[in-house]
């Protein structure tokens, strides 16, 4: 089954996950989504979706965009308890939870917004802008996994960098002119200059503020002085 024509993605098709103990309510969000060309996995329990999740890690899962339609009350692990442990493990970047919750559980859910999730819907709800919020969440985890993939692609290319070149490319993040490189490594300005357009070629950027740019979301590296 394709996706929404707005969702498609470079990192493959987007999936709801529906974790709700009543069959009837995961079969009738199943249904919503296949009119919008989404596809669903459903989860009986808080606690079949925390198995299922058990040998996951939120450095490469999900590998496409994806989001979970979370009922607040559910039998053994609460939608809340579950959320926690999402919280708790990194997932909800690139796994935005939504919750489906009864008029009573409203301020729990807007408590647990203010912790992370992406949002609330208070049954009984509208179809319509209910898949508005999914597709909105996919949105959201598809910016998450491209993150992903841009720190990754930019950890490669570092990685493929001598010592030497990292040297130099560390001053001139630091915003350094060539000849105070030059000075500082006990280099000749030639030098500083072949290594910098390697660097530039590796990291393939056309200047000094774009590979600042590029590393400072990096650990270890700070954006240079104005």
């Amino acid at each position: 089954m394709n996706s929404s024509p707005s969702l498609t993605s470079r990192f493959g098709l987007p999936m709801v996950y529906l974790v709700d103990d009543e069959d009837v309510v995961r079969d009738a969000l199943a249904w919503l989504l296949r009119t919008r060309r989404l596809l669903s996995e459903g989860h009986a329990s808080g606690d079949a979706f925390a198995a299922f999740l058990a040998a996951k890690s939120p450095a490469d899962w999900p590998s496409a965009p994806s989001c979970v339609l979370l009922d607040v009350r559910m039998p053994g692990l609460s939608g809340l308890a579950l959320f926690d442990q999402l919280v708790e493990r990194g997932f909800v970047e690139a796994l935005p939870v939504i919750f489906l919750t009864g008029h009573a559980d409203v301020p729990t859910a807007v408590a647990a917004v203010k912790r992370g999730a992406f949002d609330f819907v208070e049954k009984p709800f509208s179809d319509n802008a209910l898949v508005d919020r999914i597709e909105q969440a996919l949105l959201r985890s598809e910016a998450a996994l491209t993150r992903r993939a841009d720190k990754r692609q930019v950890e490669r290319a570092l990685a493929e960098l001598t010592e030497r070149e990292r040297e130099v490319m560390n001053l001139v993040v630091e915003g350094k002119p060539n000849k105070l490189i030059a000075d500082a490594l006990d280099i000749s300005v030639r030098t500083v200059e072949v290594h910098r357009a390697r660097v530039f070629e590796k990291m393939n950027v056309k200047s000094a503020v774009e590979l600042a740019n590029m590393l400072h979301p990096l650990p270890g590296h700070r954006q240079p002085p104005p």
